[in-house]
């Protein structure tokens, strides 16, 4: 399941998340996941390569309805404001049903997942068809490549995000993302140290490393290296990198090398956000998901106890088909116990041709009060962790002047005064509000 966008955490499952270019001649509307927004600016270095003025691209995400129906809502609002607008979309959604979004009024081509990283897409004046959207899973199956342009710079953002694996080979019930993004494959370790030096040489001084399903990583590629591998890897080889963080990770397949740098490697930042789903072994089972209750806890203890200020997240579905509510309980009790605070909730959303949509459903209604519920316990367990984290000072990259986040990810405002945006400063932290820490200069 790919990951969710920052302005909500660092997790793999997809919350509708909302990103325009600056530039007055290419506007990019980003929904969805972190390697959308990788992908969005492979995008704009093609558009802009085509000169492609009054251009809008849309790059969907199809994890949920609600993501699906926000992108719709934008396409309409931007063909009312400027009718004469060339509209384009691609991404997920765009692979999945290519025909109902080019049916929305405005829009003029439509792209698959593939073709959008491809710079021959981009000369839309040369298009024999409206829709180039290819078999994703016959052709890049074939192909076993992935598309790697070197980007210099990343808009808007203090921290960039290098993607390093593509598509999925696992099937879970609820999700569709396999079939929009293809067969699982890796980006070679060389060409991820290249991308990282290009960031860090351009300022970034914060990596987070991004991809469908992260841990995977290396499974196709010679001798089949591990991610925490390639952690050190990276670390090594881009000394001047500052800050190396994973987006999320399946809590069953964090190897040894990635404990070994929780541990030791001040580089790599403590923070994991696991994709866990449910606290629930049978719901757990019916999802097909590769974790049970008790391998989860497991993952949570070994990681506290070898970085005690380590911060944590985790993905949760709230309202699976046959969740009832003892089960849903068993969910509920299992975030007390665990205490995560940065957790990323969503009622179950039906996708189509997954095997979860013939399972029993539950009333939405109940979906979003379970996903509140869930959403509440998030909120208490946040407020615990960052009133732990006020006897230590932090270090603390600057999103804008006044606020930023942690090593932990937790995020921090300046009390008084300002900093420099991309800065990495050392704050005390005095005292906790409802969304974040308040901090002084030391």
């Amino acid at each position: 399941m790919t990951e969710q966008t920052e302005t909500v955490g660092l997790g793999e499952l997809s919350a509708l998340s909302c990103q325009e270019s600056s530039s007055q001649e290419i506007e990019i509307l980003t929904f969805g996941c972190r390697l959308n927004t990788w992908e969005s600016e492979v995008i704009r270095l093609h558009a802009r390569a085509q000169k492609l003025n009054q251009t809008v691209i849309i790059n969907t995400c199809a994890v949920t309805r609600e993501a699906e129906r926000q992108a719709q809502q934008a396409i309409r609002r931007l063909h009312r404001k400027n009718p004469h607008a060339r509209i384009i979309v691609t991404g997920c959604a765009a692979q999945i049903n290519p025909t109902r979004w080019l049916n929305l009024p405005g829009v003029t081509y439509v792209l698959g997942n593939k073709e959008k990283l491809e710079g021959e897409s981009w000369k839309t004046t040369d298009l024999t068809s409206r829709v180039m959207v290819s078999d994703i899973m016959s052709v890049q199956r074939s192909e076993k490549k992935t598309e790697t342009p070197l980007i210099t710079e990343f808009s808007g953002r203090t921290r960039a995000f290098v993607q390093i694996q593509q598509g999925c080979d696992h099937r879970c019930t609820f999700c569709i993302i396999p079939f929009s993004r293809g067969p699982s494959r890796s980006v070679p370790a060389g060409d991820v140290v290249e991308q990282i030096r290009a960031f860090v040489q351009s300022g970034h001084r914060e990596i987070v490393l991004t991809g469908v399903d992260l841990t995977s990583w290396g499974s196709d590629l010679p001798g089949q290296p591990s991610l925490g591998q390639l952690c050190r890897r990276i670390l090594r080889l881009v000394p001047e990198l500052e800050r190396l963080r994973l987006s999320s990770v399946d809590p069953v397949e964090i190897d040894e090398e990635i404990w070994n740098l929780l541990e030791g490697e001040s580089r790599f930042m403590p923070y994991l956000h696991l994709s866990l789903q449910a606290g629930s072994d049978l719901i757990l089972k019916r999802m097909k998901r590769r974790h049970l209750v008790v391998d989860a806890k497991r993952v949570i203890m070994r990681a506290r106890h070898i970085r005690p200020d380590i911060g944590l997240g985790a993905d949760l579905i709230a309202g699976f088909p046959t969740e009832d509510a003892i089960l849903f309980a068993q969910t509920q009790a299992f975030l007390r116990e665990m205490s995560i605070p940065y957790l990323h909730v969503f009622p179950y959303s039906e996708r189509p041709d997954t095997p979860a949509v013939h399972m029993p459903a539950i009333p939405f209604s109940e979906r979003k009060t379970r996903a509140s519920l869930l959403r509440a316990l998030g909120q208490e367990a946040a407020m615990r962790y960052y009133t732990s984290l006020l006897n230590q000072p932090l270090r603390v990259l600057m999103e804008t002047t006044t606020q930023g986040r942690s090593e932990q990810f937790a995020p921090v405002r300046l009390n008084k005064g300002e900093a420099r945006v991309g800065d990495i400063i050392t704050l005390n932290p005095i005292s906790v509000e409802s969304s974040h820490i308040v901090a002084e200069r030391m």
